[in-house]
């Protein structure tokens, strides 16, 4: 738990209100949520559940993860492979600025600051343990939120390779949580396809 309870709920404040200003909306329970807000929530929560005593850090860290993502969309960037690795890469720095930023605020030491932002960097990945759980998070909530409206929209061909190279970064828990996630039988078969 947090050595400081109150300096939490206002960096976990603070990274809600920002997300919460997200102009994009995503249907949940039949209301009309800002998408990062909603996707700070459900990432918090598949951490929280992965690890039920995450460190202070990591539970920064989920909550900041796509932090203002909104603010540099993928059409301002190069339709090509090499231009969306570039705004992957720009994203993750800035991500890790604005929540450096809202953390120094909130009060949190130099050497917490530093942390998050690395997981938010995913530096030491796979070798963190903290790391290899914000990465199955992740990817669980790519699967369970992402994948259906990302399979009526993307080639077969690659979306087994993206679901192959997530399954990759996966621990063996993580994968047995994907594989009891309900999917729809174009998402199942595209599964089955990637795992055999």
């Amino acid at each position: 738990m947090s050595a400081d309870p109150a300096r939490f709920e206002a960096a976990l404040r603070r990274f809600d209100e920002e997300n919460a200003r997200d102009p994009n909306r995503e249907l949940a329970a039949g209301v009309a949520q800002p998408r990062e807000l909603l996707y700070a929530q459900r990432l918090t929560d598949w951490v929280l559940r992965l690890a039920p005593g995450a460190s202070e850090e990591l539970r920064l860290a989920a909550r900041c993860q796509h932090l203002c993502r909104w603010m540099i969309p993928r059409t301002s960037y190069e339709m090509t492979r090499a231009g969306y690795l570039k705004w992957r890469a720009d994203l993750k720095k800035f991500h890790a600025e604005k929540a450096g930023a809202i953390l120094r605020e909130a009060g949190y030491p130099e050497a917490t600051v530093g942390r998050v932002q690395a997981l938010n960097l995913k530096q030491n990945f796979p070798h963190d343990p903290d790391s290899r759980v914000l990465e199955d998070a992740l990817c669980l909530v790519f699967l369970e939120f992402q994948f259906a409206e990302l399979a009526a929209k993307t080639s077969a061909d690659k979306l087994v390779n993206a679901l192959k190279k997530s399954w990759q970064k996966m621990t063996p828990a993580a994968r047995d949580l994907a594989q009891s996630l309900a999917y729809g039988p174009r998402e199942q078969a595209l599964l089955a396809q990637a795992l055999a």
